[in-house]
């Protein structure tokens, strides 16, 4: 009715019940899970994850081993209470890959195509986005081998999956010179030197300096991102590990003190590549939130 207003008693009970409904809409998705905001996280062109090895949080941020690393965080993002699921490494890499370590339990050569769970390569191409790997040390592309030299499968969770095209999975000598060829989602998995598992921190920051930097530093005026993180920590620090996110639509200088997983990793990538599902147990994680431009 025209100039209708409610009683003061009435619209102070409706403004408090609208704000109740806010309110536990805001804790509801600040739990996770598909009620997630939408808009949450940004949509980039293009996402390159690098994981590196075995080394706990304390080891690599505010490092003098680990400059480059450091200056990531300085200009990007980082995750001060990010996390490792279990030891050893490769149930790690099928957690991040799939939302779960698909029964994987040790670093034993699995077989190849084992699974045909739902992961992170099937759900993007399943999207209509693309999807690739790029293996430093991968004897060729596709190659299904267990290790070959520095080279070694346990970090390459998409050989375990058959709805993953193994020649999605490239040698490290494919890495285009034209980033804007990369594919929309990629990962990057140097070999057991490049990686800090059998080298030190310093080689392994001097690695992703040289062979990842000039992206890093594209991807800041180009919509993309840079995700540096690690399997597991040094299995003396809680499994606490490095995670920094680099690029335009991070908020330089930001950090966070939220307890995020692989899964909640897995979940912000998927959302970046704006896939229709969710694997494992990233279906109930939460978006990283508070880094984003």
């Amino acid at each position: 009715m025209p100039g209708w207003t409610l009683p003061r008693r009435s619209r102070t009970a409706v403004l408090s019940a609208a704000g109740l409904a806010a309110a536990s809409a805001g804790l509801w998705a600040g739990l996770g899970g598909d009620a997630q905001a939408a808009g949450a996280v940004p949509t980039p062109d293009h996402t390159l994850v690098v994981v590196l090895e075995n080394h706990a949080y304390s080891q690599v941020i505010g490092s003098s081993s680990a400059p480059y690393l450091n200056s990531l965080k300085t200009g990007g993002a980082n995750l001060t209470q990010s996390h490792a699921i279990t030891h050893p490494s490769q149930p790690n890499y099928y957690a991040l890959f799939s939302g779960s370590t698909q029964g994987v339990t040790s670093d034993s050569c699995v077989q190849t195509g084992f699974s045909s769970a739902a992961n992170l390569g099937s759900e993007v191409i399943a999207a209509g986005k693309t999807w690739g790997s790029y293996n430093e040390t991968l004897p060729s592309q596709g190659s299904t081998v267990c290790s070959s030299g520095k080279y070694a499968q346990k970090h390459n969770p998409w050989f375990g999956f058959s709805n993953v095209p193994v020649s999605s999975a490239k040698t490290f000598a494919q890495f285009p010179a034209d980033y804007a060829t990369l594919p929309a989602l990629s990962f990057v998995t140097p070999n057991l030197c490049s990686d800090m598992h059998d080298c030190s921190v310093s080689t392994g920051d001097t690695w992703v300096k040289n062979n990842l930097g000039a992206y890093a530093t594209w991807a800041k005026t180009h919509n993309s991102l840079l995700v540096v993180t690690f399997d597991e920590d040094n299995s003396l620090s809680g499994n606490r590990i490095p995670t920094v996110f680099y690029g335009q639509p991070v908020k330089a200088g930001s950090s966070t003190a939220t307890t995020y997983n692989h899964y909640n990793l897995l979940r912000t990538l998927e959302d970046l590549a704006g896939t229709s599902s969710h694997a494992g147990q990233a279906a109930s994680a939460g978006d990283i939130t508070g880094i984003w431009n």
